[in-house]
């Protein structure tokens, strides 16, 4: 019987080690592309990800369901060690290519050169934006959660992810608007960053 994320997290603080290595499995991936995504950096996401659950290890008593999601409560976690990474490394820059496939929630079944270049212009300004903005776009665009679990990850009003949201995708479309791309026919479960 698969045990749901909750249950593997109570049996964590329980001192299950079973429980933490299928978390691990189930949830590394998500927290891994939301590190790389906010920081632009394979390694840096890789740190990241790796002070997450060894937090998790440690802080699996202080998980609370009726706060948060598991995966918001992941998320949260991975914000605050990357937001502390950005800080110390202001200078990352945007994804090489080989992470870009490695993150990628599905392979890219359309190649082409101008799919690519607006792929590129994307992370670009993805990576531009400040990053209050850029945490609710990556939340709510990229790992698809319900604004809800967007504000448990962040630690804010549900109001304030909306906002943040909404600024950030204007933003976005400022910059992508000087580059005379149309991003409207992919939805944004397929971006590829």
């Amino acid at each position: 019987m698969t045990r749901s994320d909750e249950e593997l997290i109570v049996a964590m603080a329980g001192g299950d080690r079973e429980a933490f290595a299928e978390i691990y499995r189930r949830r590394r991936a998500d927290v891994y592309r939301f590190a790389a995504h906010m920081t632009g950096d394979p390694a840096a996401a890789e740190d990241v990800t790796q002070d997450v659950f060894m937090a998790v290890i440690h802080e699996a008593r202080r998980y609370d369901a009726r706060r948060a999601a598991v995966v918001s409560w992941l998320l949260g976690i991975a914000r605050n060690h990357a937001r502390r990474k950005l800080s110390k490394d202001r200078a990352l820059g945007p994804l090489p290519e080989a992470a870009i496939r490695e993150i990628a929630v599905s392979p890219d079944p359309v190649s082409g050169l101008a799919r690519e270049r607006q792929i590129t212009a994307l992370r670009q300004a993805l990576g531009a934006l400040p990053v209050a903005y850029r945490e609710a776009v990556i939340l709510c665009d990229l790992q698809e959660l319900t604004y809800a679990d967007a504000a448990a990850a962040l630690g804010c009003a549900l109001g304030t992810v909306r906002s943040r949201l909404h600024r950030g995708r204007a933003m976005l479309g400022s910059r992508l608007r000087g580059e005379q791309r149309s991003f409207a026919r992919w939805p944004a479960r397929d971006w590829v960053l």
